[in-house]
């Protein structure tokens, strides 16, 4: 006599958790909340109240060099020390120092009338030259002088604020992290061993061309929104993609999947507020500011900048940051699938 199997008793509110929701997976929850907090206070805390602190500008005043050392020291004592005032021969070693992005703006006077050159480069950042703009001639209005402003590096038309090349720098570096995220994780998160971590290299490098391209022809051609070198920018972009994608790729192989999102939190949760974009260097908070130029996006916003509107110049920095981020990241890839295919060897694993 055959007898038929009961219901199976109902399994608790606690097993059932456990199985929706794992230990792993409650550690991922956890750090996606710490990116998100991380992310508003990085913003937040860059961008909610941006001022010009200590902005390299240039003074010029012919004749006896007296006059020239009190203008200065009167820039500089400026409440809040909005100006790191420093003297300059004259007015063509102003505009040299300019295109050369060593100082961001100059007053030059001219002692024969009441009325003085301002020059500003809106190329570097529309935001910076109108509060040097404002700020100048608040001072030069307590001396009873006015000021002609002179825009010796203006930013495109289409280039509203001259925010493009930070959107063009996001783009480049989202680019990279997505990339390099989709190609560690294509095999189920598997651990890259030496051809492995090559071949992941070598497809993030031939996307890194593409994406480069294809950023440097929708700012150039498509839109008109930058002017410069397209073949400039197409190298400049190259190099952001792939230095973040080999950032992500190191990362993923060495901490597996929670390297993905540390690789955010250097690039997007840093790197973004911090690029000078929105807002040049010199108007973010002192943390903001030192972080910038040593991470893809500022790297990518100040290179793209100097492309476009400084003829080429001031590109020696960000390249070396660009080129150190690759070559670190490729390293560190290498030598995380060597010491996994060595692991793999040992315990006889398929490679």
């Amino acid at each position: 006599m055959s007898h038929s199997a009961g219901p199976a008793a109902p399994r608790g509110f606690g097993a059932e958790l456990r199985d929706a929701v794992t230990l792993r997976t409650a550690l991922l929850v956890i750090g996606a909340l710490a990116l998100q907090i991380l992310f508003i206070a990085s913003y937040v805390g860059a961008l909610h109240d941006p001022k010009p602190h200590h902005v390299p500008f240039g003074v010029a005043v012919p004749g006896p060099a007296g006059q020239g050392e009190e203008l200065v020291s009167r820039l500089n004592a400026l409440s809040g020390d909005p100006l790191d005032a420093r003297k300059v021969a004259d007015e063509a070693e102003a505009r040299h120092q300019i295109m050369e992005r060593k100082i961001d703006g100059a007053l030059v006077v001219d002692p024969r009338g009441s009325t003085d050159r301002l020059l500003v480069a809106s190329g570097g950042g529309t935001v910076l030259a109108t509060s040097l703009e404002r700020i100048v001639t608040e001072t030069e209005a307590a001396e009873g002088r006015q000021v002609r402003t002179v825009d010796v590096a203006p930013a495109s038309r289409e280039d509203f604020n001259g925010l493009s090349s930070f959107y063009l720098a996001v783009g480049w570096s989202v680019g990279g992290y997505l990339t390099a995220s989709l190609l560690a994780l294509s095999a189920g998160e598997r651990p890259a061993n030496g051809r492995r971590a090559v071949i992941r290299l070598a497809c993030m490098a031939l996307y890194s061309v593409a994406g480069g391209f294809g950023g440097a022809v929708v700012v150039g051609p498509v839109l008109g929104a930058l002017p410069g070198s397209l073949w400039g920018m197409w190298g400049l972009g190259s190099l952001v993609v792939f230095s973040v994608g080999a950032l992500t790729l190191a990362l993923e192989a060495w901490t597996g999947l929670a390297g993905i999102g540390v690789a955010v939190l250097i690039v997007v949760v840093g790197g973004n507020p911090s690029a000078g974009g929105a807002f040049p260097l010199p108007m973010l908070p002192p943390f903001w500011e030192a972080i910038g130029p040593a991470l893809q996006p500022g790297a990518g916003t100040w290179g793209a900048r100097s492309i476009a509107y400084f003829d080429g110049r001031a590109l020696t920095g960000p390249l070396l940051v660009l080129a150190a981020w690759t070559v670190g990241g490729i390293l560190v890839t290498l030598a995380a699938g060597l010491y996994g295919g060595s692991r793999e060897r040992s315990r006889g694993l398929p490679r």
